[in-house]
């Protein structure tokens, strides 16, 4: 039987890129097998390298969001950087950039003027909120758009706002560029055009937020922050077990709430007792309900209390820590993990989501060095040993 390849060999992407929102964009193309170019600068490279050491002495963020590129590190200030770059467009498919706002522009390199230039190509500008309007040229780290699109006014407690303690904006927005290449892609496949993809990460953190959103603006009432509690659903709420642990568990009608009395709680009377036969009636006892749920839970450790919640056939999951999700029984099972390499060994990173089954493995080739791979690529554009040392002697190059 035949391999279908990946659905993006062939492609190539160059990306002028930094932080998380348009590198996680990127991976996900390199995954599904096109050439990603990471332009970095000079000095440093991206920014991202230096967030933390904790990978084995790489940094995380970079770990995560840069594997399976080549790094060609280019001076873009400089002309001859700039021509470089330009050599390399000329063979791409698509570009992407996040520079802060307006510096594209600035180099010739925002979307309008690439599309212009080369119009087979797909040119994507990843901004935090947008080309036009008040906010256009503020700073936009993914904590400040958490706050801005309301993200934080409904995650937390009723005491305390908190914000995600994943970078929700960046991710949102990475996920529309990575959409909006393939869709673009598709439309070239018909009108042999690239063109213009724009996204912001207000605009995407603002389309996630779209359940409480719309339940503000047409119910004219916010929702209130319950922490890992359900507004409008009891029990449904994480509960302490005997050996520390915590569990939570969500009761989703009046039938689950009686198997969960009868055969959890060993309270059968509960069953039928008015003040807890309703959902109504246990969220307008909230306090008595989640208390009883919680002195129960209390007496059995964590594997007692998901075996017998999964036996009364009771929604449940144990409260993990960012460890034991490394240690997963289920990512185990379905075989989630490989090894990447990277400039300090191997590293293991999970799985893309995006399961293709009966095609070629997903590409998760090696997170860069900065500027690993600026000779080949140089090289392959026609320039001379001669030529590449003196861009080095300058530090157009690294």
């Amino acid at each position: 039987m035949t391999t279908e390849p990946l659905p993006l060999d062939g492609i190539t992407v160059v990306a002028v890129e930094q932080a998380v929102s348009a590198p996680f964009a990127t991976r996900q193309l390199a995954d599904l097998g096109a050439r990603v170019i990471k332009v970095e600068r000079p000095d440093g490279g991206d920014f991202a390298r230096g967030y933390d050491t904790a990978a084995h002495g790489l940094a995380s963020h970079f770990v995560w969001a840069n594997r399976g590129k080549e790094s060609i590190a280019l001076d873009l200030k400089d002309p001859r950087g700039r021509e470089v770059l330009h050599g390399l467009l000329a063979g791409a498919d698509v570009f992407v950039q996040n520079l802060a706002q307006g510096a594209a522009a600035r180099l010739g390199l925002d979307a309008a003027a690439l599309c212009a230039r080369y119009p087979r190509l797909v040119a994507v500008d990843v901004s935090g909120y947008g080309a036009q309007g008040p906010y256009a040229h503020k700073r936009a780290y993914d904590m400040l758009v958490q706050c801005e699109a309301g993200l934080v006014s409904v995650t937390g407690t009723p005491e305390q706002p908190v914000k995600a303690g994943i970078p929700a904006a960046d991710i949102a927005a990475a996920m529309y560029a990575f959409s909006g290449v393939l869709a673009a892609l598709l439309r070239r496949g018909v009108t042999g055009r690239g063109g213009r993809v724009e996204v912001s990460m207000l605009d995407a953190l603002a389309e996630w937020m779209g359940h409480p959103l719309h339940h503000t603006m047409h119910g004219g009432e916010q929702p209130v922050r319950t922490g890992l509690a359900h507004a409008v659903i009891a029990p449904y709420d994480a509960y302490a077990t005997a050996d520390g642990d915590r569990v939570l568990l969500s009761v989703q009608n009046d039938r689950e709430w009686r198997r969960l009395a009868q055969q959890v709680l060993d309270q059968p009377e509960l069953a039928e007792d008015p003040a807890y036969a309703t959902n109504t009636a246990r969220t307008g006892n909230r306090e008595k309900t989640d208390a009883v749920v919680a002195e129960a839970l209390g007496r059995l450790g964590a594997d007692e209390a998901i075996t017998r919640l999964e036996a009364a056939g009771i929604a449940c999951a144990r409260l993990n820590s960012v460890a034991r999700l490394a240690e997963h029984p289920q990512l185990a099972a379905r075989d989630r993990w490989r090894e990447v390499g990277s400039p300090v060994g191997p590293l293991r990173a999970l799985l893309p989501p995006i399961g293709l089954p009966g095609g070629a493995a997903p590409h998760m080739g090696a997170v860069p060095a900065l500027g690993e791979h600026t000779d080949d690529l140089l090289r392959a554009l026609g320039m001379a040993g001669a030529q590449i040392s003196e861009l080095r002697r300058d530090g157009v190059i690294a």
